[in-house]
């Protein structure tokens, strides 16, 4: 369940880049056919006013509404390099583990763009990255600065509120509180809870993920729990059913006081443009005098 979040969602790498990866020189002429296998990177192109330029996607790319027409082209784990070069691409944008696919774009001498990204701060690197790298700088940038006005907006707005311990899961077993993954201190997802008004329960383990056993749980006492549904986990899914099961342990101040708050959309585990939209819910969901 973790793997199929983090195929959709995201990777998280080291800053060195895999040999070759990076934008071309500013010299280079701007793309025209780019395929996306990360789906953060296709919305970050969509957002920057470059849509009609994507030619393919991953299987996972559902947003913006225009690449459901698009050709699929696998995802993280399974991309088809027959179909990648069939589309006969001027960019290709990949994760830095897709070696395989990395050596044959470089036997085939088709440019790729190496998609790395830690926390939130390297969401707007990486917009101004791709800006540049398809000739579209000054737009980048412009969204890039934009979204760090409206991040600003939010932080000044819970700065001085009380901050109740949160817990924020992204994953676990339907109807039961088995395989609970919630935000480490580490990550987008840490760096959205923090400035939308929340202490992250579990800051102190220094990853992205953790995986919570029920004796976690307890002892990290959270104030509110705040549960992400996307993807699969919302279909037929009946939310309030799914949130009962935190009855099961009544100890949880969260519980007991019942604040206990499903968000739903995959903008919460999508690092692109619309980070800032899922901030700002996060934000009400925690402080909703403040966001009226």
């Amino acid at each position: 369940m973790i793997l199929r979040w983090m195929t959709i969602a995201l990777l998280v790498m080291s800053p060195a880049a895999w040999p070759g990866a990076g934008p071309a020189p500013q010299t280079a002429a701007a793309p025209q056919r780019i395929v996306s296998l990360v789906p953060a990177v296709t919305e970050m192109i969509y957002a920057i006013g470059d849509g009609s330029r994507v030619a393919a996607v991953s299987n996972y790319d559902h947003f913006p509404a225009a690449v459901e027409q698009l050709p699929k082209v696998g995802g993280l784990l399974d991309p088809s390099v027959e179909r990648i070069l069939a589309i006969k691409p001027d960019l290709v944008i990949v994760y830095a583990t897709q070696k395989e696919l990395i050596e044959r774009l470089d036997r085939a001498a088709i440019p790729y763009f190496n998609y790395q990204h830690k926390a939130l701060p390297d969401i707007l690197t990486t917009i101004r990255a791709i800006g540049a790298r398809i000739g579209s700088a000054a737009r980048g940038d412009a969204l890039a600065s934009g979204m760090e006005r409206s991040l600003d907006e939010i932080r000044r707005t819970t700065a001085g509120l009380p901050h109740p311990a949160t817990l924020l899961v992204f994953e676990r077993d339907r109807t039961s509180l088995r395989n609970v993954y919630a935000s480490g201190g580490y990550g987008f997802l840490h760096d959205m809870l923090e400035i939308a008004g929340g202490r992250n329960v579990f800051a102190g383990i220094r990853q992205q993920a953790v995986q919570a056993s029920t004796e976690m749980l307890i002892t990290s006492r959270p104030d509110v729990i705040v549960e992400l549904l996307y993807g699969d986990s919302l279909k037929n899914a009946d939310i309030a059913r799914e949130l009962r099961a935190w009855d099961a342990v009544p100890s949880i101040p969260a519980v007991r006081a019942h604040r206990i708050v499903a968000l739903t959309g995959d903008e919460f585990v999508v690092p692109g443009p619309r980070v800032v939209d899922a901030t700002r819910r996060l934000a009400h969901a925690l402080h909703p005098d403040a966001f009226r």
